[in-house]
């Protein structure tokens, strides 16, 4: 049967004249700034979807249910009485037994019983003391591979979980600080005053060296002694979650790929790579916080490099496809050849003088399998799986409805209110994220757990 005039495929026989018709006059540059201006103002209005009428964002109250279920290990029936008995307690809001608490309550509920609960239940995470946050860094080069929600919904598993949290969002897009309800005006409030502030206090040093030799010094100009006034307590701010903060960003913070080679330029010794650690560190930042989250652009570029060096465990998320599997090998390959190229430049140096060699090192590297469809991608997710090997978590995080349309709300799962979804679909929903967090995790525990063996061992000795 031959195909009809209708079956053939619609792009043929088509009218260059018609064609030309539908054309709008040549684009200048101006209307890319109408364009831009147009997608800032839907860019707020989508973001606002999930703001209070005064345009804060709050976070949802937990019910009874939840709180028995997922965040304190207490029967319902014990944990009622238990609020009846303690009526200095929170009480939470709403009739009968259906009570609701914010984060807060929960949190000094917890506090509760981990004083007077049942030995050997786990009422507060394990956090060992005097030893520093725990730095997980999601990167990967490819765009649109899960890396935000990744990072957004390991802050809120690690809040719900009790633990204290710092986000820094190193992404010029900004969509973390979106998710937190950060407000960012400029780049005076992301992470770039604190990368500056560390190349200031580099040209200072070599100043103070070049003074002594009778050598003219190097140029400090007013960007890097504004930054010497900043802290990096001035650029974290607080956010709707109770335990979580946000070193939010925006799209000036793209300066700094500019910026950064410009100052290594000016001084070849300056180690720009360590620049961020060097805030969080010289600051103290990691002792107020048990888990930071670095947020990453989806490049390799001088922010994620930052990024990096300061990770103690990096999670890379990826799609089950060949191209998101090939291009996840290209990012290995190009961690190995940027940093082996630092160590073998920086240790060539620190052998001239007599030096101890540097070495980059994380405590745990993760591939994370994202938007998994068991359907369709079980079989390429376990070729994956098997070439990556010790490198990917077991758990594959998989794409529901709940994730898509929370997605759609710029929320977390976690702030979604269950009563919106079937009883069903919300526990699938979030155990997609329970479970990741559950491996991520465990991987802190353990790693915490190694540096404290290790310091006693040095205290012994």
């Amino acid at each position: 049967m031959s195909a009809g005039k209708d079956d053939i495929p619609p792009y043929f026989n088509i009218d260059p004249a018609k064609a030309a018709q539908r054309l709008s006059q040549p684009i200048d540059t101006a209307r890319f700034a109408k364009a831009a201006a147009f997608a800032s103002k839907g860019r707020q209005d989508l973001a606002e979807r999930g703001y209070a009428p005064d345009g804060r964002k709050r976070l949802r109250r937990f019910s009874t249910w939840e709180v028995c279920r997922y965040l304190i290990p207490v029967a319902p029936g014990h944990f009622r009485r238990v609020l009846r008995s303690h009526p200095d307690l929170p009480q939470g809001t709403g009739e009968g037994n259906s009570k609701w608490f914010t984060l807060e309550e929960v949190l000094a509920l917890r506090d509760h019983f981990a004083t007077e609960g049942a030995a050997g239940r786990e009422y507060r995470p394990w956090r060992p003391e005097g030893l520093p946050a725990k730095t997980i860094a999601v990167a990967n080069f490819k765009g649109g591979v899960g890396k935000t929600s990744t990072a957004a919904h390991l802050a809120m598993s690690a809040a719900l979980d009790g633990y204290k949290v710092l986000v820094i969002d190193l992404d010029s897009q900004g969509s973390m600080t979106s998710i937190m309800g950060g407000v960012v005006p400029d780049e005076w409030s992301t992470a770039f005053p604190l990368l500056a502030k560390d190349y200031a206090l580099s040209v200072q040093d070599e100043n103070r060296v070049r003074e002594a030799a009778g050598k003219s010094p190097l140029p400090f100009d007013e960007t890097l002694s504004e930054a010497l006034n900043v802290s990096a307590r001035d650029v974290i701010q607080a956010t709707h979650w109770p335990n979580i903060d946000l070193m939010g960003s925006q799209l000036n913070l793209y300066w700094a790929e500019f910026q950064v080679p410009v100052w290594r330029m000016g001084l070849r010794n300056w180690p720009l790579w360590d620049a961020l650690n060097n805030a969080l560190t010289r600051e103290r930042i990691v002792d107020e916080y048990d888990i930071i989250i670095l947020d990453t652009p989806p490049a390799l570029g001088y922010l994620t490099i930052n990024a990096l060096a300061a990770a103690d465990i990096l999670l890379v998320p990826l799609g089950a496809s060949f191209l998101e599997f090939d291009s996840t090998g290209r990012f290995f390959d190009m961690l190995y050849s940027t940093f082996a190229s630092v160590e073998d430049g920086e240790n060539a140096a620190r052998r001239r003088d007599g030096l101890p060699e540097m070495k980059f090192e994380w405590d745990a590297v993760r591939a994370l399998i994202t938007r998994f469809d068991a359907g369709q991608q079980t079989d390429l997710a376990n070729v994956i799986q098997a070439y990556f090997g010790d490198f990917m978590t077991t758990y594959r995080q998989e794409m529901t409805a709940m994730v898509g349309q929370a997605g759609e709300q710029v929320n977390g799962i976690y702030e979604a209110d269950y009563r919106e979804f079937n009883r069903d679909t919300y526990v699938r929903g979030r155990e997609t994220f329970d479970q990741t967090w559950a491996e991520i995790k465990e991987l802190v525990l353990g790693t915490w757990w190694r540096d404290q063996q290790m310091a006693n061992a040095e205290q012994e000795e």
